[in-house]
């Protein structure tokens, strides 16, 4: 079978992690969306999501396709009920259509003439980009239960002092030295090639990504992932980077989220909590305006490249775009459009010319090439959200 990842209703709800990305490849848990679906299907998979982005993730049709919305998560009863789809059905959570077949002869699907099959257990889903924090715990668990089954850790290393060591996997190359981690809380995950150096403090549920690293002296609670090529230092709290981003520095990360090659400077920090305590709210790209989250908790929403120098400070709930520079002393607003060069005391618009200059020399530094898909990508985004820069 052929199974096709769709973003769905929700895609405009995740930006600004979307303007770069299909839904399927948001990371939470120690995968990404994608990478949960392939592993339980145990295929590879494509996507149906902005035409923009179709270039650098296609989608391809055969003559039996199975399409899934990539904003709920993989569980055993869900994908065993995804794998027995047949002509003519799809499965509904609610409203919410999770997955349906669908043969390359449609021309249009109406489901008012499908078999509806309702899934009634337990399930999560991505809806807002506080989600990918606030559920990062739950997805954690379920992604290390499914890696971790009938394997075995490599050893750990004598020098660190653990807790629940059976809570704890590394793998193939990972190094851990003179570290405290304690994984009462939530397991601890160390990926390929990944390190954590000496004097860490690590609380789970942790996952680093392979070719990953976090600097001496770090204290990390849980829920938090840091993504694959990632380097993380000083204090952080359930937080999510989802890879090629860098805090690796001292200052405070709670509540957070940075997509991919952003990087925080030395000294910065994000608030997560209001001083009087109440609700925050979150920009909306949808309503143009600051929604509730429910949460009382709630820091640093960061879009792909963007980058803020030593010492900066971000207010509860602030949501930074895509390719945005940031410095200077004082908050910036709560809302900084992508391709913002500036801070507090004033913003400018951060021309593509140079915000390509640096995204070239920081992925080259991993080997990554800055390409042309990349760049039809990122300058589409630059017209895209014009109309939020009016300085």
């Amino acid at each position: 079978m052929n199974y096709i990842l769709f973003d769905g209703t929700v895609r405009n709800a995740l930006l600004p992690f979307t303007f770069t990305r299909p839904v399927a490849d948001i990371r939470i848990g120690i995968f990404t969306i994608r990478e949960k679906w392939e592993n339980y299907l145990k295929s590879t998979t494509t996507t149906i999501t902005e035409e923009y982005l179709s270039e650098k993730y296609p989608m391809v049709e055969m003559e039996e396709n199975v399409l899934i919305n990539a904003s709920f998560l993989p569980n055993m009863e869900l994908v065993a009920m995804v794998t027995e789809l047949t002509e003519n059905q799809a499965i509904f959570y609610g409203e919410e259509v999770i997955a349906f077949y669908s043969k390359d002869t449609q021309e249009e699907v109406d489901f008012s003439s499908y078999e509806a099959i309702e899934y009634q257990g337990e399930i999560l889903r991505i809806e807002n980009t506080w989600d990918i924090f606030s559920k990062n715990a739950e997805a954690l668990q379920a992604d290390f239960d499914f890696i971790t089954e009938d394997r075995k850790s490599q050893p750990i290393s004598k020098t660190n002092t653990v807790i629940n060591a059976d809570n704890i996997f590394l793998e193939e190359g990972a190094k851990v030295e003179c570290s405290i981690l304690n994984a009462t809380n939530g397991p601890i995950y160390i990926g390929a090639n990944a390190e954590v150096m000496e004097g860490c403090m690590i609380r789970g549920g942790f996952a680093l990504g392979e070719h990953s690293i976090v600097k001496m002296g770090a204290k990390i609670y849980g829920a938090t992932t840091v993504g694959p090529h990632s380097r993380i230092g000083g204090e952080v709290n359930n937080s999510v980077l989802f890879a090629y981003s860098n805090k690796g520095h001292d200052g405070f990360l709670g509540n957070s989220v940075l997509g991919e090659w952003c990087n925080l400077g030395a000294d910065s920090n994000n608030s997560n909590l209001k001083n009087n305590y109440d609700e925050v709210r979150l920009w909306s790209y949808e309503t143009e305006g600051f929604a509730k989250t429910g949460l009382q908790f709630c820091g640093l929403m960061m879009g792909d490249h963007s980058k803020c120098g030593i010492n900066s400070m971000f207010n509860t709930g602030t949501v930074v775009g895509v390719s945005a520079n940031i410095f200077g002393s004082g908050f910036p607003r709560n809302f900084v459009p992508s391709y913002s060069w500036g801070g507090a005391s004033g913003f400018t618009t951060y021309l593509p010319k140079k915000a390509f200059e640096t995204a070239k020399i920081m992925m080259s530094r991993r080997g990554v090439e800055f390409d042309a898909q990349e760049e039809a990508i990122l300058n589409h985004v630059f017209e895209e959200t014009k109309k939020w820069r009016n300085y």
